[in-house]
């Protein structure tokens, strides 16, 4: 049988090089590429809670309906702060209001340090089969609210339930819903803009401060 000539070393190691280089480059464009796709999930993720209220998230409505139905429902409302220097109530526990019928809710928040701190609220609502039909037209919770010094905010929030809450099956017999609010830092980067940000605004205008 005839000798096969051998390639020399060097010409087998940079073949062996190159190779690697474009396994190298497979890997590194495959990461980025799944680095790319969790940041853009995110708000596609919220984008598709918010318009279709899954996972207890609650739509942001451009109008209230037309008319209410002669059907009520108790809307209670819970406040959670986690890691900020924040006070944060509900100024008022319940309220009752018609399915279809706007309503008009306020919420204080202190902010208790020496600097102006800045965070968003996260919201959802329960049960979570309501949360389709449960939508706002007004909330603090829909930007990062910067709160200076020893302040008092109070916002309002306004929103309404669907009228199509009282024929859907899931959520007919349900009779009472609770919206819950709770307040995180902001961006770090964000918060360092705090100072230069205007006050902390829910509907446009200048919130009640002072309190």
């Amino acid at each position: 049988m005839p000798n096969v000539p051998s390639e020399p070393p060097t010409a087998a190691a940079s073949k062996l090089a190159r190779r690697n280089r474009i396994v190298a480059g497979v890997v590194v464009v495959t990461f980025c590429g799944m680095v790319g796709a969790a940041y853009a999930s995110v708000p596609l993720y919220k984008a598709f809670c918010q318009l279709t209220g899954y996972d207890g998230t609650i739509r942001k409505a451009d109008a209230a309906p037309d008319k209410a139905i002669d059907k009520k429902l108790l809307v209670r409302f819970d406040t959670n702060i986690r890691d900020l220097p924040w006070t944060f109530t509900s100024e008022q526990a319940s309220q009752t209001v018609k399915i279809g019928e706007t309503g008009l809710a306020y919420f204080k928040v202190t902010n208790n340090s020496d600097k102006p701190v800045t965070g968003h609220a996260v919201y959802n609502v329960v049960p979570e089969q309501a949360a389709a039909y449960f939508q706002k037209l007004e909330c603090f919770c829909f930007s990062d609210q910067t709160i200076g010094p020893g302040k008092t905010v109070e916002f309002p929030v306004v929103y309404f339930v669907d009228p199509k809450y009282a024929t859907d099956f899931e959520t007919q017999n349900k009779g009472e819903v609770t919206l819950s609010y709770t307040f995180y830092p902001a961006v770090a980067s964000k918060q360092a803009q705090a100072s230069q940000e205007k006050p902390a605004s829910a509907l446009g205008g200048t919130p009640r401060t002072g309190l």
